[in-house]
């Protein structure tokens, strides 16, 4: 039986784990500069990790803001891509951030081949598109 299981990091093995991840996905696979994406706010930030039958697979960042969270690095291994894994952590984040009243709003920046993936999780663009890290995106949010 497939299990995902999906929780904030317990430990610096877990945040480990994100770095791992969000190097091979948006480093090496998406040619991000190192620089943009190791950015020094990890420890400013909560991180969502996902494994699957027990080996990470995804993760996600949220950073706090005065009147909305934001959901940042949000990436799924290639191999792991298309089975639910990535809105399984957006719907973990949505829930956890509903649940304690955390704040009415989360936002995000897509990148524009994923504004479907996150327009089907209940996000609406707003704004320009603009360049982050080489790749177009556009901010999207999601009301609680």
């Amino acid at each position: 039986m497939m299990v995902l299981d999906i929780k904030f990091t317990q430990n610096d093995n877990d945040i480990l784990s994100c770095l791992q991840l969000r190097r091979t996905v948006f480093i090496e696979e998406q040619q991000v500069p190192e620089s943009e994406e190791v950015d020094g706010e990890d420890n400013d930030c909560d991180h969502v990790l996902a494994n699957f039958n027990k080996v990470s697979v995804g993760v996600a960042r949220l950073k706090y803001y005065d009147s909305f969270v934001k959901v940042q690095r949000l990436c799924v291994l290639k191999e792991s891509r298309g089975y639910g894994i990535g809105s399984g952590i957006l719907n973990f984040i949505i829930e956890h951030v509903t649940k304690h009243n955390i704040r009415h709003t989360i936002r995000l920046g897509s990148q524009l081949h994923a504004l479907e993936f996150y327009n089907q999780l209940g996000f609406i663009e707003f704004g320009d598109k603009y360049l982050d890290a080489g790749i177009w995106h556009k901010d999207m949010e999601y009301l609680t």
